[in-house]
This record gives C-alpha cells, structure tokens and sequence, in this order.
C-alpha cells in the first residue's frame, strides 16, 4: 500500500531533506585525493547531528555507518573505511539520509576525485539526467512504471546499463515503503501517481552490464565486470503540479 503524506509531513520531510541536500553538496567542495572514506563519513554524521537530526542508515539492518559511500566499480552500499583513501581519478558514490520528527529523507551523488576521465564525467552527468528524465513523469495521471521507462530510456540510448537488484522505493515514517520503484521497465504499467505520494527515485548505472555482485562483508555491491557505477538520488513528492524534490538546493546546479 502507497501511503499518501499530509502537508504537515511533508513539510517535516522538508526540513530532513534539506540538511541532507546541504550536506550533499558540501561534501563536493571536501572530497579531494587524499582523503579517507571514513572521514567523509564522519562528516556526514556530525553534520546531521549537529542539526538535531538522526543519522538514518547507521544501525538501519546492521548497517555500521552514516553514509554509504561506494568507489569505483562499487554500485552501492560501500562500507567507509580510514584505510580507504580516495585517489585522483576516482569517482565516489555517497547515500545518507535523515530521520526528523520521526520522518526519513533519503538521496545519493557521485563525485569526481579531482581530475577525472572524460568515460567517467559522462557516466556521472548521463546518470544525473536520467533521473531528471523519470522526474518528468511524477506528476499525477501518469503510471509509476512511467518514471522507470524514462530513466531506462535515456540511460540505454547513451550507452549504459541500469541495475536490476536494487531499486527507488517509497518514504516516510519508513526508509522503504511501497512502492518499489525500479530503474527499468515498460511503461504504463503499475499504479497512477496522485498528490502525495512520496519517492526515493535513484538511477544506479553502470559503464559496463548491468549485473552486480555483493561481497562477503555483505553489503558493498560491485559490478560483475569491474567496471564503474554511478548513482544519484532524490526524494520526491507528487504534487497537483510539477513535483517537489525535497533533497536538492538547486536543479540548476544537480545537488
């Protein structure tokens, strides 16, 4: 079942969604070579905690940290590490998210580590616009498999695979309620979008297939051929009109 929010919840989503958009983007101007995967994660979880909020994924199942944050051929879920130092040309994946009021915000960007190849640059921008392309149809009369063929569309018309094994997924008083939302598929299909529903919608793409691996610590998902992933994620409510993301700061900028 799709839990629609009132305006009262979403108003409170907003506040979690924003901390976790200005954290998002000021990770941006600290990644750089050099540093360790635990000291962004560090930064992470101070700066939620320093806004009165909880980080959402430490404990979440087991989870040991605030952030996910996933290099390379890493697609999710990488565990922060201090023997984990970013290296120029990297590409870096960071997923948090925050619990206000007993409501969660949820969304993930990749990153540049300094100078980067112009493989990687494309990955990262196509993966951005991917969910800009299913945000087109988060308006109310459309199909939720709508959003999925959107994202689908543009990340495979520009060379790149979408993964399968995890998916967006609904929000609120839960990191994951109904519905699931996946990154591909037909469209039509699945039930129509109305006034406030609210979504985690994040595109996880790949260089290479589309296939993943978990390795043994039990969360860090990689691709099966090594080659690199990107991710970008926002919440999103359905409005009466154009939809609300709750986790950027600017559309203009991407964060």
């Amino acid at each position: 079942m799709i839990i629609i929010k009132s305006e009262d919840e979403i108003e409170i989503m907003k506040m979690a969604g924003t901390v976790i958009a200005q954290i998002l983007h000021d990770l941006s101007r600290i990644i750089q070579p050099g540093i360790t995967t635990q000291e962004l994660d560090d930064f992470v979880e101070q700066s939620i905690l320093k806004n009165g909020m909880i980080p959402a994924f430490k404990g979440y199942n087991g989870y040991p940290a605030s952030a996910c944050i996933s290099v390379n051929d890493e697609v999710v879920h990488g565990i922060p590490s201090r023997k984990r130092k970013l290296r120029e040309g990297d590409i870096v994946s960071v997923d948090a998210g925050t619990i206000y009021k007993g409501y969660y915000s949820d969304a993930a960007r990749t990153y540049p580590v300094g100078k980067i190849d112009e493989a990687a640059e494309r990955l990262i921008d196509v993966t951005r616009e991917s969910f800009y392309e299913g945000l087109k149809f988060c308006k109310p009369g459309y199909r939720l498999s709508d959003i999925s063929h959107a994202i689908q569309q543009h990340v495979e018309g520009n060379g790149f695979s979408v993964v399968r094994d995890y998916v967006g997924h609904g929000i609120g008083k839960a990191m994951h309620e109904d519905p699931q939302i996946p990154n591909y598929g037909i469209p039509d299909r699945g039930p129509r979008l109305t006034p406030g529903m609210v979504f985690a919608i994040e595109p996880m793409v790949n260089e290479g297939g589309w296939q993943v691996k978990v390795l043994p610590d039990g969360w860090t998902v990689k691709t099966e051929d090594g080659k690199r992933s990107a991710h970008y994620e926002n919440t999103v409510v359905i409005t009466e009109g154009e939809p609300l993301i709750l986790t950027t700061l600017s559309i203009v900028e991407g964060f």
